[in-house]
């Protein structure tokens, strides 16, 4: 059964961004995500764990990205999730150093 074409995106534009944002916005997400919980936790018991989790938040924050209206705000959303999780990175290796 096709698609009904007034739900599909007709502008070429916010097609790219929606595709974009999907794929490289929900992949920088999800690594800041694993990074930042990973500097204010054990590191070996995360990285196991987001291993398969990671995947699955990829895959969810693709699906989000598709579900938006505009590619745009999508972007606006995955940047400054990933800059909140790079400030916790930043705060979690000051207060809990690795090294």
């Amino acid at each position: 059964m096709p698609p009904n074409k007034k739900y599909l995106t007709q502008s070429p534009v916010q097609r790219f961004a929606k595709i974009s944002a999907g794929f490289a916005g929900g992949y920088a997400v999800t690594e800041a995500f694993c990074m930042a919980l990973a500097s204010w936790t054990h590191a070996g018991n995360v990285l196991m764990t987001l291993r398969f989790a990671g995947a699955m938040l990829w895959v969810a924050l693709m699906i989000l990205a598709f579900l938006a209206r505009n590619g745009w705000k999508i972007w606006g959303l995955y940047l400054l999730l990933s800059l909140f999780f790079y400030a916790m990175i930043y705060l979690g290796n000051d207060v809990n150093p690795l090294v």
